[in-house]
């Protein structure tokens, strides 16, 4: 799965072919081998697991003779791996609301944006048992580009890594954005959630422990008991 961005030089073949598709809008699979310098067949497998992935779509072109052709192009979901001014505009309007209504104002406007988020993915766990739940969060945060793992421990509970932090420079400038996380996988998940690493401390990634027995307790807000936030 990719979910770093895409610069200009990129490492990966398939990363290639999505910028390839960024640059040019639409592409067959004859215009890729010529860019990529490589077989019909290694294009396709590329292209199928891009497709799997939500990142790129397809049509059918039909031509005067032969047979019809299939164009490819980014997805909506692809525009996410590609830079843009999106988190200078975020720290720029978070300072802004700090300015005038201080670290309480940046935490209203960041719970707002936790309840959105929260309601718009809701319906990607209804019905799963909470291991499938485990499953889907970290596929949720992966998606935006958190580098995240899952596995089942001891006592039926589970544990999320975070290897890698999408605002690790705005989160080390406003810390509430920490706070939004276990806030949204216990609402998500429905039991309780503690943060055993940390990034912004030092740790080399940020882990979750899903506590799969326990509810998650009300309004819980994850800053008082959260020693990690403090230190």
């Amino acid at each position: 799965m990719i979910t770093q961005p895409i610069g200009e030089t990129p490492e990966k073949t398939q990363e290639a072919v999505l910028l390839y598709l960024k640059r040019q809008g639409e592409l067959t699979v004859s215009d890729l081998c010529d860019l990529l310098g490589i077989t019909s067949m290694a294009v396709r497998r590329h292209l199928s697991h891009l497709q799997k992935e939500g990142l790129v779509e397809s049509r059918i072109v039909r031509q005067v003779r032969g047979r019809p052709t299939y164009h490819y192009k980014l997805a909506t979901k692809a525009e996410a791996l590609f830079p843009s001014g999106g988190s200078t505009l975020a720290v720029d309007l978070l300072e802004a609301v700090f300015e005038t209504s201080g670290h309480k104002g940046v935490m209203e406007l960041l719970t707002i944006r936790n309840k959105k988020r929260i309601a718009r993915c809701k319906e990607r766990f209804e019905g799963k048992s909470i291991g499938q739940r485990v499953e889907e969060i970290s596929r949720i945060f992966s998606e935006d580009g958190y580098m995240t793992e899952w596995e089942e421990i001891e006592g039926g509970n589970y544990i999320i890594y975070q290897r890698h932090c999408a605002v690790h420079d705005m989160a080390n400038q406003f810390r509430q954005l920490c706070s939004m996380e276990p806030m949204m996988i216990e609402e998500l998940l429905g039991v309780k959630v503690t943060r055993e690493k940390y990034i912004l401390r030092n740790d080399p990634l940020c882990a979750y422990i899903i506590h799969a027995n326990e509810a998650a307790e009300p309004n819980n807000m994850h800053g008082a008991n959260d020693s990690s936030l403090n230190s």
